[in-house]
């Protein structure tokens, strides 16, 4: 379809629901292309673009051997954390060159100052965001059996970090045991769990965890997947509701071939996550009491 009879196709849907509702139509643009309609007390609608772009950008993306980090999926705010000592309040750094998306270091530094109140107070980050020379150079050393190819490592994005103790191996540490319990409330996930090695393809690693914020790391937790499983969950689904604290929210994923409008209540938070695949993850929030 041109771009011109796509926008005219959208342009007369929101018209038309303006006309029968008595009220004006308003446009504007949020994150992705949005047209945002008044519709009296109903409360009205938000017509959100989604591009095909979109599959490969997010906190969901799903990257391994088959599906590797796009140019645009690299998380835009990589920072050296040596550099930023606001960032680094409760652990420490294997060396002065760890990087990470600033937005995770500031969700690490928050779920690490709640494990400190708990007496959890050894973290250590040994790896964060590695460039594709970077991972090139390791999985030349290490091979294959211990390294992913360069572009094919979640270390590629900006989203994972391998945390350790600096007291004992992670397998054994009070650290490694709290987050295994505790990182889902603060939007991380034990990325390779032991009992699933035959879905992610890597051995267990209690050290690797990745960034998939809320409320997704809470329903990863709850039913028990990985986020291999919980793409597929979530595909299968197509809809979901889920109540983390209080706060109600709305999945729904949707298959992306070209633009493709969806609807979101007027007004509404939402967040736009590509699977890296073949879709996006929409995730509406709502106010308990709405």
């Amino acid at each position: 379809m041109k771009k011109w009879v796509f926008w005219a196709v959208i342009l007369l849907l929101v018209g038309y629901e303006a006309l029968h509702q008595n009220k004006e139509v308003n446009y504007n643009t949020r994150g992705a292309e949005t047209v945002h309609a008044l519709t009296g007390e109903s409360g009205g609608f938000d017509i959100t673009v989604l591009s095909k772009n979109q599959i490969y950008q997010g906190n969901l993306l799903l990257v391994n051997k088959d599906y590797p980090v796009h140019k645009t999926g690299v998380t835009p705010d990589i920072v050296n954390l040596f550099q930023h000592h606001e960032l680094t309040n409760g652990y420490g750094l294997l060396n002065n060159k760890i990087m990470l998306s600033q937005k995770v270091a500031e969700k690490f530094s928050a779920m690490v100052e709640a494990a400190g109140r708990q007496g959890i107070t050894h973290f250590l980050i040994s790896s964060g965001y590695r460039g594709k020379k970077e991972q090139e150079r390791l999985y030349e050393e290490k091979g294959a059996e211990v390294a992913l190819p360069p572009g094919h490592s979640e270390h590629n994005l900006g989203l994972s970090l391998d945390i350790g103790s600096t007291q004992m191996e992670m397998n054994r540490a009070p650290e490694g045991q709290w987050l295994e319990e505790n990182a889902w409330d603060y939007g991380f996930i034990l990325r390779y769990p032991q009992d699933k090695t035959d879905i992610t393809g890597i051995k267990y690693e209690p050290w690797h965890f990745r960034y998939v914020g809320l409320p997704h790391s809470i329903i990863m937790r709850d039913k028990n997947l990985t986020l291999e499983q919980y793409l597929e969950f979530l595909k299968k689904e197509k809809n979901i509701t889920a109540a983390v604290d209080g706060r109600q929210y709305q999945i729904s994923y949707i298959p992306i071939t070209g633009n493709t409008p969806f609807t979101i209540p007027a007004g509404r938070h939402y967040e736009v996550s590509g699977n890296n695949m073949d879709g996006v993850i929409v995730t509406v929030y709502h106010d308990s009491n709405q």
